[in-house]
């Protein structure tokens, strides 16, 4: 994903994200022949629900749904890149940088 993909996806809605997304898996869905009705079953998600996210209309569609439809089309390894592993960097506090005072003495 380039830059200019990512500020796309910024200036989107959540509702617009979750729409392309639902378009994303319907895409996937019909490329490994699978039909609402096959996907439903192996999720066990409802054919109803998986229409209204494959059709832009559940922004709301659950989590574990979501892990359920990226199990389904073999994706699961997807997931963890939502939320990658934090670095280190993250967890170490910045050393604030220490005050040297000149003596009277000194210019």
């Amino acid at each position: 994903m380039n830059n200019l993909e990512l500020q796309d996806l910024y200036s989107k809605s959540n509702h617009e994200v979750a729409a392309e997304l639902g378009d994303r898996f319907r895409k996937y869905r019909i490329a490994l022949r699978l039909t609402q009705k096959d996907v439903a079953e192996k999720s066990g998600i409802s054919v109803i629900t998986l229409g209204r996210f494959e059709g832009g209309h559940a922004s709301s569609i659950s989590l574990a749904h979501f892990i359920a439809l990226l199990r389904v089309i073999g994706q699961m390894e997807r997931i963890v890149e939502a939320i990658p592993e934090i670095p280190d960097s993250l967890y170490k506090k910045p050393q604030s940088a220490r005050r040297v005072r000149r003596k009277k003495n000194e210019e």
